[in-house]
Formats: structure tokens, C-alpha cells, sequence
């Protein structure tokens, strides 16, 4: 019996040392992941400016003229309104070479799944202003509204009443509430693809 005693009193601190390792394993394993919405959730994700919804930007292009990245856009602008998710009545609505200035209209399908017999979209309206001068383009995007459901039972909202804060998270400003998240996340990759392709457009050698 003293045998055994002894060693057990010597296996203790190997099963004290076990119990730790798992413990700390355990905590690791348990820690949050990165929370797939930060990009939407962070500050001025949907920025408002006298109470509208509107991102605004300034991309520069060193060496490029006013005329060149006028004509660059134009260009760009004068494609997406042809492009296939276009429903109309999109179009480029300003074109002032001499103010170096365009503006442009978008009607769109904003697609938020599509799969075998399952397409879920709504309808996008917004608006883009440039404002150009030599080296750079101050980009805003505005006037966003959505028709959703319009095949059965049609839904408008505006981005103010449905993606911004306080509408879209909650209030530990930790997640995105349910029902307007996917708008919330579809509008703003719009948006960052928008801008990010003006930005290499006019920045290709």
C-alpha cells in the first residue's frame, strides 16, 4: 500500500501538468474567430452626410492631366451603364469636359444569391459625381435607394432607413441584423469595386 502511495504522489504532478496544457488548449480553441463582417461593421463603413448616405473619395493619378482622367472615366462611366445588370434608366448625365466634371445614373440588379431556383436581388438606384483636376478625381457616391420583392410584393427603401447604423447594426456595434445585412454588405462591395477600378483605371502606365 506504501508502494502505491508514493506513486501516486509522484504521478500528481504529471496530472496536474495534463489538466493545465488541456485547460490552456481548451481556451485557445475557444477564442472568437475574426468576425466575417469587421469590413462592414467598422466606423464610417456607411457614412452619412447631412443625413444621406455618401461615400466620397479622392483618387490620385500622378502625371495624369484633368483631360486624361476626364476621358478615362467618361470611358468607364459610359460602360458600366451598358453593362448586363443594368435595367435602365441608367446614363451618364453630366459630361462637362470644360468643368472637368461627370455624373453618372445607375439602375441596376444588386444580386444577393443565385443558385438552382433561387435568385435573391433587389433593384439599386445611385448616383456618382466626379469632380476632376490634374493628378487626381473626387469621387462620391449618393442617392441610394432599393426596390426589392418587385415580382410579388415590392419594397422600396432608401439607405438611410435600411443600411446605416442605426438601422442595419446593433447596438455593441458587434453584428449585423438579420434581415438588412445583405444590403448593407452588397452596397458597400459595390462600391469598393467601383472606386477601386476608377482608382487603377487612371492609374495604368
Amino acid at each position: 500500500m506504501k508502494k502505491i502511495l508514493i506513486a501516486l504522489l509522484m504521478l500528481m504532478p504529471l496530472l496536474a501538468s495534463a489538466q493545465d496544457n488541456t485547460w490552456e488548449r481548451i481556451e485557445v480553441e475557444e477564442q472568437p474567430k475574426d468576425n466575417p463582417d469587421a469590413k462592414y461593421l467598422a466606423p464610417n463603413a456607411v457614412p452619412e452626410v447631412d443625413g444621406m448616405v455618401k461615400w466620397q473619395t479622392t483618387l490620385t493619378a500622378e502625371g495624369k492631366t484633368a483631360d486624361e482622367i476626364f476621358d478615362i472615366l467618361l470611358k468607364q462611366l459610359t460602360k458600366m451603364v451598358d453593362e448586363p445588370n443594368q435595367i435602365g434608366p441608367s446614363a451618364v448625365v453630366i459630361n462637362d469636359r470644360e468643368k472637368h466634371e461627370l455624373g453618372a445614373i445607375f439602375r441596376e440588379w444588386l444580386v444577393f444569391k443565385n443558385v438552382m431556383f433561387s435568385l435573391d436581388r433587389t433593384q439599386m438606384t445611385f448616383q456618382i459625381h466626379i469632380a476632376i483636376a490634374d493628378g487626381k478625381a473626387d469621387v462620391s457616391m449618393d442617392h441610394v435607394t432599393y426596390d426589392y420583392d418587385v415580382e410579388r410584393k415590392p419594397l422600396h427603401y432608401t439607405a438611410e432607413e435600411w443600411i446605416t447604423d442605426k438601422y442595419a447594426v446593433n447596438k455593441k456595434h458587434t453584428k449585423l441584423y438579420p434581415v438588412s445585412a445583405k444590403f448593407r454588405r452588397k452596397t458597400i462591395d459595390r462600391k469598393d469595386f467601383i472606386f477601386n477600378k476608377f482608382n487603377s483605371l487612371i492609374n495604368e502606365k
